[in-house]
């Protein structure tokens, strides 16, 4: 892949850049309609196709924030037309490095001293690169390390950016403003706390500590003494991302075996935590050569608040769903009822989210779930669907949590689709009173 020499870092360089893309993108449809005069019958498929490589093109030479949304979205199959979904999917794996010498200069700056004087070999070339730093091979002292180097700019650009991503994330998503204002909100916070890597450092030594007695869950050592503010070095851990695994065409065994340290990794959090790692994009795990799933990335941790996660797990736990007084109470306690909602609103939105929960919690209702069965997906995505269709639902509803506790456990989901995996989901269950 070809490696980028710079980035632009100053607010104009990458304001410049988008102007530049929404140029692009008018261009695209004034193209799109010019056609369509002559053939009314012309889909939007190429327009999506040809949108989808012009944003992605943008955001992966940007990286940071406007990348990472891009990487977010992509795993959300039912807001974005699957042109779109299959373009920023490439941010989950791969986006374009930087070159040796800039990523050597951003390394020296940070740490006072060049790679090649803290290691016994560093190789310039990078291995993996992602939406906020990418990866580099290590020696020191017979280890092999996995050294991550942030992109120069990245975290000081993450409110710029996001001001940035706002328009087109308005006709992507077809949100109002004020729920674009509390989504870009929570991402921010999270995004700044992601690009932190010295609180990403104890974090990862934190959790993989919490987590070090699941089954078939390993984690890399960490060293804090080699790391800082924009670095951090680990472990280098051997095994395949979940693409490359598949291609393997791995037996259902082992397939159930990942699925269920996979399911267990995320249940133990949220359960027995009380955090969660609120990144379960692909690109975060490997399957190690023993079999075994490696969690390589502690960026970014939801903390689960007591008067969020008391009445959203008791909605699939405890069989509160059966009592419509306490399922509207709960509803109320999370904002997807409000107390100026009229009667028939309660209703409607008592029903609609009902149905919701009752998708959602289904894992969650049986000890094994068998997440290769299409139908239950298929009956998410069209729920999604028909919901965004429903004017009802242009007001933004429920507290910012929902964000990336939805998030992670879609994610979670659509890997384990991904897996075909049958899990055992009554392992961690949820504490609610």
């Amino acid at each position: 892949m070809r490696e980028q020499d710079s980035i632009p870092t100053t607010k104009t360089q990458r304001s410049a850049k988008f102007v530049k893309t929404g140029f692009q993108i008018g261009g695209n449809y004034i193209k799109h309609y010019s056609k369509k005069l002559f053939n009314p019958d012309l889909d939007r498929e190429q327009l999506n196709e040809d949108n989808a490589t012009d944003i992605y093109k943008s955001l992966s030479e940007l990286k940071g924030s406007a990348l990472k949304i891009a990487q977010m979205l992509s795993m959300d199959k039912n807001v974005l037309p699957r042109s779109y979904v299959d373009k920023f999917t490439q941010s989950q794996y791969n986006a374009p490095p930087l070159s040796g010498p800039l990523i050597v200069r951003t390394f020296t700056k940070q740490l006072g001293k060049s790679p090649e004087k803290i290691f016994d070999k560093f190789n310039a070339s990078s291995t993996h690169a992602a939406s906020i730093g990418q990866v580099h091979e290590a020696m020191l002292n017979g280890k092999k390390l996995a050294v991550k180097i942030q992109y120069p700019g990245v975290a000081d650009s993450i409110s710029s950016d996001l001001k940035l991503v706002k328009p087109f994330a308005f006709r992507l998503l077809g949100m109002s403003e004020k729920e674009l204002n509390i989504y870009v909100a929570e991402v921010e916070e999270r995004l700044l706390e992601e690009t932190d890597y010295e609180l990403e450092v104890r974090r990862s030594i934190q959790f993989s500590e919490a987590c070090k007695n699941l089954n078939n869950v390993v984690f890399p050592t960490y060293y804090p003494e080699y790391s800082g503010k924009r670095i951090i070095t680990m472990d280098w851990i051997k095994g395949k991302h979940l693409k490359e695994f598949l291609k393997t065409n791995p037996s259902q065994e082992l397939r159930n075996k990942i699925g269920q340290a996979l399911w267990d990794f995320y249940n133990f959090q949220q359960h027995e935590l009380r955090a969660v790692h609120a990144d379960p994009h692909p690109g975060n795990f490997l399957i190690t050569e023993d079999e075994k799933l490696g969690v390589i990335d502690f960026g970014c941790i939801k903390e689960l608040p007591d008067d969020f996660y008391e009445p959203f797990f008791s909605l699939v736990s405890a069989g509160i769903l059966q009592d419509k007084a306490k399922t509207i109470d709960a509803f109320r306690k999370l904002d997807m009822i409000f107390k100026t909602d009229t009667p028939a609103q309660v209703e409607f939105y008592y029903k609609a989210y009902k149905e919701m929960i009752s998708l959602f919690a289904r894992p969650y209702l049986d000890e094994v779930f068998d997440f290769s069965k299409p139908e239950f997906f298929d009956q998410l995505y069209a729920y999604g669907e028909k919901i965004a269709k429903m004017p009802e639902f242009k007001q933004p509803r429920g507290v910012k949590h929902f964000i990336y506790v939805n998030r992670t456990n879609f994610g979670l989901y659509t890997i384990l689709q991904e897996l075909k995996a049958t899990v055992n989901t009554g392992t961690y269950k949820p504490h609610v009173k």
